[in-house]
Parts: structure tokens; sequence; C-alpha cells
């Protein structure tokens, strides 16, 4: 962890997809922590701020926005939380931005996008 770098958090229980997410944006020059689960996502969010989080929807403990919940009712919240999900049904987005996500995007995302996403997020 560096000082005064943005904090990604990437929330996914698929190891290949929080392996190649980590690297790409510690290479980035982020912080990056992962969580595989609703319980360890609010855990790292408890641990330490995070400037964004990208939440997969479905967890093996249950669903995404749990997560933002609980970090909400534990007095912390991402300065910007973008659900990473496999549906384009509107219905998804609704629910993720009554959630609290700022953004929603669908996989597979290309990862240059995402990353300048990211950017511009933490560069507000």
């Amino acid at each position: 962890m560096v000082e005064g770098r943005a904090h990604v958090l990437i929330v996914d229980d698929s190891a290949l997809v929080t392996d190649a997410l980590r690297l790409l944006f510690e290479e980035s020059g982020y912080d990056v922590s992962v969580a595989g689960s609703v319980r360890e996502a609010v855990d790292a969010g408890v641990a330490r701020a995070v400037d964004v989080m990208l939440l997969d929807l479905t967890l093996p403990d249950g669903d995404g926005l749990v997560a933002l919940t609980d970090l909400r009712e534990r007095g912390v919240e991402p300065r910007v939380t973008a659900a990473l999900t496999g549906h384009e049904a509107a219905e998804v987005t609704v629910r993720c931005v009554a959630a609290g996500c700022q953004a929603v995007l669908v996989k597979p995302v290309p990862i240059a996008d995402l990353l300048k996403q990211v950017r511009e997020w933490t560069a507000r």
C-alpha cells in the first residue's frame, strides 16, 4: 500500500478475473484489494477507504449489492461503485442504481475502457 494512491477494490468470485484486474490496476499505479464474497468485500471496505469498487453481482454468499448496503450501514462507502454484470436487462441497471452504484458495466468489459473509466473516476 502506497500513501496517496487510489484504492481499487475488485469483488468477484473468479480468481481469473481478480488476478487479471489486480495486475492491470497495480501496473497502472493503483493500490488494489480483492474480495471473493460479500463478507470479504465488507471487511475490505471497512479496513480501508475505497476509491472505486468493481462489484460482481453474483457472489457465493449472496447478491453483491448487499456488500454496498452493509458498508453503508457501517458508515463507509466507496467513492464510486460500478456493478459488473452479465445481464443487460433494464431492471438490473435500475436495481444497481437504486442500491447506490454510479455505473453498471456489462461483462465482458473491454480492458482499455475499464481502465479509462477508473482513471476518470479517481481523477475527480
